[in-house]
């Protein structure tokens, strides 16, 4: 960060939505007032232009005139530089001026850039260069048009500049080079008047363009500046992405300064001391720099990125930097000499006494020691409420929010004032999704850091889930459907309505029905005759919040009513096999991808085959028939924008398969929970072997990781017999985390899964969870390899 900060003076919010470029702002006493005082002019690439008149008691003072028109360059005169009479303006946007075009060139080619001056040493007016994108100087005399030259070796523009000391163009090629042309060399070169006439033989006079000389620069260059100023006249200077150059008019290097930050503009400009070149250099991380040849004499920092800078003197101020940023920010400012931040006081010396600090640690003991009995705990006061009892202590700056894959929420984190104690402050936000299918999950977590009056730093958590309403909407139920799911009870079925306030009362006392946003329906029916509810739908991933959101107010019913002893559970077989429909999907949609990957990769290697042939014969002096290689170049093209539409849908398509996966994947766990009864740690433990990934990608995904997992369960404590326990512990050998071939081995160790869960296998990190290894079998394993194991049931050794 800049110890100084740049002093506002002047600033304007230009239009919104336009944008802003190196080009855009212009400084200069454009209405010819004779005082010598400067206006700032600004155009912008929506056709706006500004014409501004920085003034301390109007700020906004200026004139602004709008002129959109097609691809042409036109001179206009500003009425005050002829001492026109101006409007007077009724409100308090001062005086309104016009500009009266004078004459305008209709370009048949898309233009770039353009500079200006007295090509050919002409005095008395000054010509104009236009660089299109092809690549072709267009060259404009007044009214009229001389003639156009195409660079060669053209491939983009570059910046271009003229340099009036040697009558020569500067600009910088794709082949990273600076370049100087002549114009006495371009007005006598081949003519060009299109881009297919410079590759064909020379018919008429003309000599083939060339430079008079070049300066590799390595790197692509940001901007050229050639300085008037007397005691840098033979400097060039140009400003690349990770280094400044200055150059003479011969193309030797004078000195190089290379910077460590990303540059986005500069500026050299006249200096006090004889022999040496001031320079604005302005970056990307806000700071404006200011070099003297190639010392650094001063930083400010500035509220924008500047895209474009320049000095202009002003009636109550002289050499104020004028800054410009890309989405408009234009403002005046002088350098400062306050420093911006707070010193700390000098702490004078003493001796130490170490009695003191020995009770000094024991006060701090027994204060931490207090704290930590009484420390402030999170609880909940409903599903969208939350109380953070902090005890008194005094609240300090922030709250976080977190939510899980398709919820966006309107703010992340929150910053607020200190609150005494016994007083409260209430957070709103507002959540909403982003996709057109429901998420995985809906919790949330909440985190509040804040420092205690003994200044030791505390962070309270808590989950939160937001309501079931956000994703569906209740609807009629449907008559016939594909899958269902029983969830017994010992308590009899309580009334929905109750059960489900959020939800329109519509909807009568033993079914409920739920749209999502997918169209899917799923409905909940409570029975009559037993103690059981039918969850039921077209889609099975789709079931899983609504088994969630049952289970979990069941809980909490009769948790109110006070049953202890209330139980759920369901009866099998598990729906593997619809499961397994999902997961198929999932891994063809990655391979679908893996597949556009190569095939985008493939045509891109043909592309730049095919780039470096024309090339080639762009740049022979005697140019071959082009074979058709023009034609190969579109059509790969459109393949590759084609392949690049089709991976576009696939990923999106992947996504949501993935949070189907998801979905299912938590179903799947639920139901095992409660078919075997599992207690909550045993189900976390399955939940994160078959959900290791929050978001699976190209180099990892789900199916290689859930199989790693599940693959060393099977090995370790749901294993058959200690013999094949000891055996799976000797092996030193990982798994290659990479895209099966198939799904058939993940489903068939899936399978095996439950099947040892349901013969009352135990979930548990310790390998001697489920079987004893026997004395005479432990050497088999090797003892690091074991004690390995016995703490972490994902190590890399198995």
């Amino acid at each position: 960060m800049s110890l100084f900060k740049a002093r506002d003076w002047w600033s304007s919010a230009l239009g919104e939505g336009e944008e802003f470029d190196q080009g855009c702002l212009c400084v200069g006493d454009v209405d010819n007032s004779g005082t010598g005082h400067d206006k700032v002019v600004v155009g912008s690439y929506m056709g706006m232009l500004r014409i501004f008149s920085p003034h301390t008691i109007k700020p906004n003072e200026g004139a602004q005139v709008q002129r959109i028109h097609p691809p042409s360059i036109v001179i206009n005169i500003f009425h005050g530089a002829l001492r026109y009479k101006c409007m007077a303006g009724n409100v308090e946007h001062g005086d309104q001026y016009q500009l009266k075009p004078v004459y305008e060139h209709n370009l048949q080619r898309t233009a770039c850039n353009m500079t200006y001056g007295t090509f050919g040493g002409v005095t008395g007016h000054h010509s104009l260069c236009i660089q299109s994108m092809d690549g072709m100087l267009m060259f404009f005399e007044q009214d009229s048009y001389s003639f156009g030259r195409f660079l060669p070796g053209f491939l983009l523009p570059g910046p271009l500049v003229y340099n009036p000391r040697t009558d020569s163009f500067l600009t910088v090629s794709s082949a990273r080079q600076l370049e100087s042309y002549k114009y006495e060399t371009l007005a006598v070169a081949t003519e060009a008047e299109n881009r297919q006439d410079a590759d064909l033989p020379v018919k008429t006079g003309g000599k083939r363009l060339t430079p008079d000389w070049t300066f590799v620069l390595g790197e692509q260059a940001l901007e050229l500046s050639v300085p008037s100023f007397s005691h840098a006249s033979s400097s060039i200077f140009v400003l690349g992405e990770r280094n400044l150059y200055c150059l003479r008019d011969n193309g030797q290097i004078r000195f190089m300064k290379k910077l460590e930050y990303n540059p986005s503009c500069f500026l050299p400009y006249a200096s006090l001391t004889d022999g040496t070149t001031n320079l604005l250099l302005g970056n990307h991380t806000n700071m404006l720099l200011v070099y003297q040849d190639v010392t650094l004499k001063w930083v400010a920092q500035l509220p924008f990125v500047p895209v474009a800078v320049r000095v202009a003197s002003f009636p109550e101020l002289k050499g104020v930097v004028v800054s410009l940023s890309s989405e408009g920010h234009l403002l005046c400012s002088y350098m400062g000499t306050d420093p911006s931040f707070f010193s700390t006081p000098k702490v004078d010396a003493r001796d130490v006494d170490y009695e003191q600090m020995e009770a000094e640690l024991k006060t701090l003991q027994k204060n931490i020691r207090e704290a930590s009995r009484t420390q402030g705990t999170a609880c909940t006061t409903g599903l969208n409420s939350y109380l953070f009892n902090a005890n008194a202590f005094p609240l300090k700056n922030l709250i976080q929010l977190c939510l899980r894959n398709l919820i966006f929420l309107n703010m992340n984190c929150l910053f607020f004032d200190i609150l005494g104690a016994g007083s409260s402050t209430v957070v709103k936000f507002s959540a909403f999704l982003n996709g057109h299918y429901p998420p995985a999950d809906l919790t949330g977590d909440i985190t509040v850091s804040y420092n205690s009056p003994t200044g030791v730093p505390r962070v309270l958590q808590a989950r939160f889930s937001l309501p079931l309403a956000l994703v569906c909407v209740s609807t009629s139920p449907a008559k016939s459907t594909k899958f269902k799911i029983t969830v017994d009870t010992n308590q009899p079925p309580v009334d929905l309505r109750a059960m489900f306030p959020g939800m329109p009362r519509k909807s009568c006392v033993i079914v409920l029905a739920f749209l999502f946003l997918s169209g899917q329906k799923v409905s909940l029916v409570a029975s009559k005759t037993s103690q059981r509810y039918r969850i039921q739908s077209d889609s099975f991933e789709d079931m899983w919040l609504i088994v969630k959101e049952l289970v979990h107010r069941c809980d909490q019913h009769f948790s109110k009513l006070g049953f202890k002893d209330f139980r759920k559970s369901v009866s099998g077989p598990i729906p593997l096999q619809d499961y397994f429909l999902a997961i198929d999907h999932h891994f063809q949609l990655r391979v679908s991808a893996k597949q556009f990957q190569d095939l985008l990769s493939e045509r891109a290697i043909q592309f730049r085959a095919i780039q470096r042939r024309l090339l080639t014969r762009f740049k022979d002096k005697t140019p071959a028939p082009l074979q058709n290689l023009d034609t190969l170049l579109d059509a790969t093209y459109n393949q590759m924008m084609s392949l690049a539409e089709a991976a576009e849908d696939n990923q999106s398509q992947l996504d949501q398969a993935f949070a189907q996966l998801r979905s299912g994947t938590h179903l799947l766990v639920l139901l095992l929970s409660l078919w075997q009864g599992l207690p909550p740690d045993q189900t976390a433990l399955l939940e994160a072997t078959l959900l290791p990934l929050l978001q699976d990608t190209p180099q990892l995904g789900w199916e290689e990781s859930c199989d790693a997992a599940v693959t060393h369960l099977l090995r370790t404590c749901l294993s058959r017999s200690p013999k094949d326990q000891a055996i799976s512990l000797a092996q030193t050998g990982g798994p290659v985390l990479e895209l099966p071939k198939d799904t058939a081995r993940l489903k068939k160790h899936i399978t095996l899964l439950c099947e040892r869960i349901g013969k009352g296998g135990r979930l548990s990190l310790c390998s001697e969870a489920n079987v004893q290894v026997p004395a005479q079998i432990q050497n088999l394993a090797a003892p690091e390899l074991w004690l390995c194991h016995r703490h972490c049931c994902l190590c890399k050794h198995y």
